[in-house]
């Protein structure tokens, strides 16, 4: 399996249109072969310009994914739209990542869970997910989480549970946190066993620098591929079979109790 990760750059003086544009030209320029391309989170109108929200949210068969199912039939691969403001009922707004098959079609859809509130408006502007999806693909059972969702383990338990073998994070994480990044995507492929298909934006956004270092982590943590803070793509190859056989050899995930609660106890003080 042939990953192509796609650091995309939002800076402040490009608008959302021109930006889709810039980028479909990207791809079509790109020559490398690849059986999936994944691009970052809100890279369209780029996460931390929070005032462009409203004007930039489109239903998920919008401009955005339109240009990528043109990307994927013409390539014939998988194309992982990164996210999306998303327009729904009544005016709300979600933030939705979007994976498009080779025939164009959305495989896969998920909106994001845990919105993020520290020093960002996000959780203000959209509203979180509700559920959670594996969906089969050419290349095993594939799930989506999206940048802050890094932090919440108990999400990931729950997408193995459902079969999960690939995982794949659309990000807009800032530099300043670079090593937590770092960290967690290699925690969450480890304890998962999991790979993990990590894709950061890059550049500046309203004041915040993106950290980039987009990753391809292995169920033995092994990092198969980081790219550096620059915009750009990077390509890394998965072997076939890796989630099954580190599972078969080191059964983790066999050993994992269901529920951990049973386990507390409060002393009671007479």
């Amino acid at each position: 399996m042939k990953v192509a990760l796609a650091q995309i750059a939002s800076p402040d003086t490009e608008s959302p249109a021109h930006r889709l544009e810039r980028v479909r030209q990207l791809l079509a320029g790109f020559r490398a072969d690849a059986d999936l391309i994944v691009l970052p989170e809100l890279w369209r109108v780029g996460y931390n310009h929070f005032d462009g929200y409203p004007a930039a949210a489109e239903p998920l068969d919008g401009p955005t994914v339109q240009v990528l199912q043109t990307v994927a039939r013409e390539r014939q691969c998988y194309v992982h739209a990164g996210s999306i403001v998303e327009s729904i009922d009544g005016g709300k707004l979600r933030n939705t990542a979007v994976l498009i098959d080779p025939d164009g079609r959305i495989a896969h859809h998920y909106s994001k869970i845990h919105v993020f509130g520290y020093r960002s408006l996000e959780a203000e502007l959209l509203l979180p997910g509700q559920q959670i999806q594996v969906v089969d693909t050419a290349f095993g059972p594939t799930a989506a989480t999206t940048c802050y969702d890094l932090r919440f383990p108990g999400l990931w338990t729950e997408l193995v549970r459902g079969g999960a073998e690939i995982v794949i994070v659309p990000a807009a994480w800032p530099k300043a946190r670079l090593a937590h990044w770092r960290l967690l995507t290699s925690a969450r492929a480890v304890d998962n066993q999991v790979i993990v298909i990590a894709c950061n934006a890059v550049g500046t956004h309203n004041g915040v620098e993106l950290g980039g270092h987009s990753r391809v982590i292995d169920p033995w943590g092994e990092v198969l591929a980081e790219a550096g803070d620059a915009e750009g793509f990077t390509l890394a190859e998965i072997e076939p079979g890796v989630v099954g056989r580190t599972r078969a050899e080191f059964p983790v995930l066999s050993d994992r109790l269901d529920d951990y609660g049973f386990l507390t106890q409060r002393e009671v003080l007479s």
